[in-house]
């Protein structure tokens, strides 16, 4: 069994938070415990789905096609959806600890290769909540079971500036987070400014400053070898400001906006021009499944990048300067290898962006994704000298 036997001191444990809705099952305190007695020789699956069944729905040899925007056919032994933060330690103690166990988001960054033998994990924690506000700065608690796209669109709604270039990005508030989403001259961590979630190692609730999540490039301290899977997020407080400006860094963006006031612009307008910018560029992943941009832009030194100029024939290469060098797109030069619509048996690179692999007709196998994301990766780095690293995480 995946699950370990219930336990009358793993229910003891949790009483206090689950105790209400238990009881108001049972005709007296009596009844309840001989009814869970009873039950000991039960997988706490069966008694979680029997008792719980508001709060946690748990099943067996779980279909994960709709929980992964690649729509890989896989299967996980258990799944397990929860909808308050109080169920998070009761979840994590009625699994085995030699079991595998993932948590998951929408599913939109992941690429199963393969049936997960182990304990899936969902959140289904919903709620936008105003928990302070001034004139120049409203913070806003966000569950992470919430779509991120509809939070973009309850604060265009509200005239809260912060995360509009953050539109159509698929997937949760929880893996915003994790994962550090952004597009269009925009970050998640341009906006967070709390993350709260239970440690799995110290067994209690955390949050986590700005400064102590450690945000990166598509990385966050939820990311790092060493924390990896230790944090279950289950809430993300949010800096919007109802006196905001657009951010117009993203040059197609200012380009739609160049000839325009825009003192008189709002949220809904920004968003509505990056909804238009992603459609004409990337596949709906409801109608064509794909994890999105499926690898990471490289980051090189200036010697390298002058190089590559060099044998490119070309000092125009498009490049973005940070930190720590420069950013070259890497749909760029996956076009410039001849990637650019490129299919192969069931898996396809999208024809109107290079960094998108799709699944066209819904029935690739995750072993078909890897073939191609390997011809790509040894390709590039044959003619530029850089192996691109997958944004999209590989379970």
């Amino acid at each position: 069994m995946l699950i370990s036997d219930s336990k009358i001191s793993i229910f003891i444990s949790h009483s206090a938070r689950i105790s209400e809705k238990l009881f108001n099952e049972s005709k007296s305190t009596w009844h309840f415990f001989t009814k869970f007695v009873d039950e000991l020789q039960q997988p706490v699956l069966p008694l979680l789905s029997k008792h719980l069944k508001k709060m946690i729905t748990t099943t067996d040899n779980y279909d994960l096609t709709k929980h992964n925007t690649f729509a890989m056919r896989v299967k996980c032994g258990v799944f397990m959806e929860y909808t308050k933060a109080e169920d998070i330690p009761f979840i994590l103690s009625s699994i085995r600890k030699d079991v595998e166990r993932f948590h998951i988001g929408a599913g939109s960054d992941l690429l199963f290769t393969g049936d997960y033998p182990g304990v899936i994990l969902h959140s289904a924690i919903k709620g936008m909540e105003i928990i302070s506000e001034s004139p120049q700065e409203v913070i806003v608690r966000v569950g992470a079971g919430e779509s991120m796209d509809d939070f973009v669109i309850w604060a265009a709604d509200r005239g809260l500036w912060g995360i509009e270039n953050l539109s159509g990005i698929p997937g949760e508030v929880g893996a915003s987070a994790v994962q550090n989403v952004g597009a269009y001259g925009a970050e998640a961590c341009d906006s967070i400014v709390a993350v709260h979630a239970f440690d799995e190692v110290e067994q209690e609730f955390v949050t986590f400053q700005k400064d102590e999540c450690m945000f990166g490039y598509r990385d966050s301290i939820f990311k790092q070898p060493d924390e990896k899977g230790r944090y279950i997020i289950h809430a993300v407080d949010y800096s919007l400001s109802p006196s905001g400006c657009p951010n117009l860094s993203y040059p197609a963006l200012k380009k739609i906006f160049e000839e325009k006031d825009c003192t008189s612009l709002s949220p809904h307008d920004i968003r509505k021009a990056i909804i238009g910018i992603r459609d004409s560029k990337l596949p709906d992943p409801a109608e064509v499944p794909s994890a999105g941009s499926f690898f990471k832009n490289p980051i090189v030194t200036p010697e390298h990048f002058e190089q590559i100029c060099r044998s490119e024939g070309n000092t125009d290469i498009p490049h973005y300067t940070v930190d720590n060098g420069l950013k070259i797109p890497a749909a760029w030069m996956i076009e410039r290898c001849g990637w650019k619509g490129y299919s192969d048996g069931n898996v396809a690179v999208w024809h109107l962006q290079p960094l998108v692999i799709v699944n066209p007709e819904k029935k690739a196998s995750p072993e078909e994704v890897i073939k191609l994301e390997n011809k790509i990766i040894e390709s590039v780095n044959a003619r530029f000298g850089i192996t691109l690293s997958p944004e999209v995480e590989h379970i």
